[in-house]
């Protein structure tokens, strides 16, 4: 498997900009990007606690992926397994770190195991990740407990 070097965030704006720029549907579409996935996410649970992220996420990336011209369906689009191994895994996160400054919580998230692109993977097979079953709704793991992220 490929390790890829994360792009860190330069501070809290550029994290701001990137999560009010989801929720207004307005990011521009290359800016969406694994690292804007998880920054979004951290700051969306740490800073927007009226948006409960387990049952909200779905709507707001499903939203802002067909505003900037793209599709949800069975095969490509929003994921909800995977949107909610990443927002266990911010949450864990947040617990480690306490309240540390938005952008050193991000980016040590992004450095950490949690922040991989290929963290799902440690928790399910890719015949199951990778199922229409699990593309629109969620579904549990079977190699290690989502408890263990």
């Amino acid at each position: 498997m490929t390790y890829f070097s994360p792009r860190l965030f330069p501070d809290d704006a550029s994290i701001i900009h990137v999560g009010e720029g989801l929720l207004a549907r307005t990011l521009p579409r290359e800016l969406w990007t694994h690292e804007a996935h998880l920054a979004a996410c951290l700051w969306i649970v740490r800073c927007r606690p009226e948006i409960d992220a387990e049952r909200e996420m779905r709507s707001i990336i499903s939203s802002y992926n067909v505003a900037v011209g793209g599709v949800n369906d069975e095969t490509q689009g929003y994921h909800e397994t995977i949107t909610q191994v990443y927002v266990a895994a911010v949450r864990a996160h947040l617990q480690s770190v306490g309240k540390t400054p938005l952008c050193e919580a991000v980016n040590s998230l992004l450095l950490s195991p949690r922040g991989r692109r290929e963290l799902p993977l440690a928790h399910y097979s890719p015949e199951r990740l990778f199922s229409i079953e699990a593309r629109l709704g969620f579904i549990e793991p079977d190699l290690v407990p989502l408890a263990e992220v």
